[in-house]
């Protein structure tokens, strides 16, 4: 018997969000001119398997196909269809899967996509070489070999079955690559565009704009309606909430604060539109631990013990994206943990006094003198990073902790964590779909000084844990639900309270207002989803 979650992803789709307005309800698709969008941040390389943020994949995701792809039209953001895949099949034994590719599909310059570029794409994905970051291998664990039978077919090996693989394969981020490109330059892609998607890439001003153009040849006829997208980027939320209120950008994808949403409404009444949703995306205090005293798991257990989630998230949702208390899956969904367990985790006992009485306690026993200072390394992304940040600082200072605030822009703050060269940072565990073989495959032994290369290149904590890797596998190939959670809550327990590798902050809730012009884009529990832009339009 094989796992399937089919149904119960729909039917927790189904209880979780609202309902959306039936497709006739927006009218027949116009086609022509430009949608102008806000993104906050800038991307620190072009390379979408290598990259993590909303910078790049909001600018550049319209140049590019994936094999499959997340249902554009569906809210919950569960439900898989083809992309450069237009159907597939799975083997009785669970682990093979056989894609048929789209015939007639070419990159932008001209040349033809076959299975080679597919496959190449997937080996840089999977199996990358030395020096050749893949942030999100760590998902892709149970490939064992990548095959191209003929020009138009792609099988996948795996050494068990995985009821997760297909999610896994509609990853936003794994754009298809040509595979004459990374034959001879692995990393061309790092510093250059050339996909199959409904843009074509026309520019990328840095500290100003991106430009794509619609592609005459894009193998989805009709599409895109678009003639071309801008993307500005604008790193103050103040000047990105004015470019919407002026109706000089369209949409900003990734989410306003509550503030900001009801400022909007009251400027622009009907021309504004609102979708709200779910957001599987958590902030993250991650711990050095090469660095003392953050090697001393009492140091870190004491770290997430001063945190008063409850009463953060009561006054934080009233000003950031943030909203509920959570452990490693969104709450309400199929493997979330109950609120009464939660509460036996440290850092989530209702009784903060005890909490933070038992925080110091851990910090005397560990030789930690009262008012230790320590740099806590931020991203320079006003929301939520901003608020959160101000909160932990002062949730820290409640236990003797002076802690001081070093802010550095996507690109250096990513080099930072990578590279190990800090000592407490905020970090981010944003997925595409809630599913635990997607949101805890970070989590995964990473790179060390001694060890460069990991399991998970996205685990920033410099630590190894066999326990934490043998448990991931074990969630991923259990076939029944209820074992399943057990190594689900055994991963969290590990993780959050026995090792407190990583601290949960609170769980994002995306807020998207956009002029009223903007039609066929549908608010998803992910800012990852979405953004090929393929089937947008303007009304006017």
């Amino acid at each position: 018997m094989r796992r399937c979650l089919g149904p119960l992803v729909t039917l927790f789709a189904v209880l979780w969000l609202p309902a959306a307005p039936p497709a006739a309800a927006q009218g027949m698709p116009r086609y022509g001119g430009e949608l102008i969008f806000a993104v906050p941040s800038e991307m620190p390389s072009y390379d979408g398997h290598r990259e993590s943020t909303f910078a790049l994949i909001h600018p550049m995701a319209p140049h590019y196909n994936t094999l499959l792809r997340i249902d554009p039209m569906d809210r919950s953001g569960s439900k898989v269809v083809g992309d450069l895949a237009e159907s597939w099949t799975v083997g009785k034994d669970g682990r093979t899967y056989t894609f048929r590719l789209r015939r007639g599909v070419k990159f932008h310059d001209g040349a033809e996509f076959t299975s080679r570029d597919a496959k190449a794409t997937y080996d840089k994905i999977v199996f990358p070489p030395s020096g050749v970051a893949s942030e999100r291998k760590g998902s892709y664990v149970n490939i064992e070999a990548v095959e191209t039978p003929d020009p138009h077919t792609i099988v996948f090996r795996l050494k068990f079955p995985s009821a997760s693989f297909l999610s896994s394969v509609a990853s936003p981020w794994n754009w298809i690559y040509k595979a004459d490109i990374l034959e001879k330059d692995i990393r061309w892609y790092e510093t250059n565009v050339m996909g199959t998607g409904p843009f074509v890439f026309v520019e990328h001003v840095k500290g100003s704009h991106w430009v794509g153009k619609k592609n005459p040849n894009y193998w989805d006829k009709g599409k895109p309606y678009l003639d071309g997208y801008r993307a500005l980027f604008i790193k103050d939320s103040a000047a990105q909430v004015a470019a919407i209120r002026g109706e000089r950008a369209h949409i900003q994808f990734r989410g306003f604060s509550p503030a900001e949403r009801d400022s909007l409404v009251a400027a622009l009444g009907a021309r504004i539109a609102v979708q709200e949703s779910p957001w599987d995306c958590v902030l993250l205090a991650t711990m050095n631990h090469e660095k003392k005293p953050f090697d001393d798991k009492r140091v870190r257990r004491a770290l997430t013990l001063a945190l008063d989630r409850y009463q953060g998230s009561q006054a934080l949702s009233k000003i950031a994206i943030v909203k509920a208390v959570a452990g490693v899956q969104v709450p309400g969904t199929p493997f979330a943990t109950p609120p009464a367990e939660l509460e036996k985790l440290a850092g989530y006992w209702p009784d903060i006094n005890k909490s933070r009485a038992e925080a110091r306690r851990l910090l005397k026993e560990a030789g930690v003198p009262e008012g230790f200072a320590f740099t806590f390394k931020n991203r320079g992304v006003p929301m939520p990073y901003e608020p959160l940040g101000v909160w932990l600082i002062d949730q820290w200072r409640q236990v003797g902790l002076n802690v001081r605030q070093e802010v550095a822009e996507t690109a250096k703050w990513f080099a930072d964590l990578r590279g190990g060269d800090f000592e407490v940072a905020m970090d981010a565990q944003c997925g595409y779909m809630v599913e635990p073989d997607l949101d805890l495959y970070k989590f995964q032994s990473g790179p060390t000084s001694a060890a460069p290369r990991g399991i998970s290149d996205a685990n920033y904590t410099r630590q190894k844990d066999s326990v934490l890797d043998e448990l991931y596998v074990k969630q991923s190939r259990a076939i029944d639900p209820e074992e399943r959670k057990k190594y689900v809550r055994e991963f969290e327990k590990r993780l959050l309270d026995e090792e407190v590798h990583s601290m949960y902050t609170l769980q994002w809730h995306r807020i998207v207002p956009h002029s009223a012009r903007v039609k066929g884009w549908t608010v998803t529990p992910s800012h990852y989803l979405n953004n090929q832009l393929d089937t947008v339009w303007l009304t006017e």
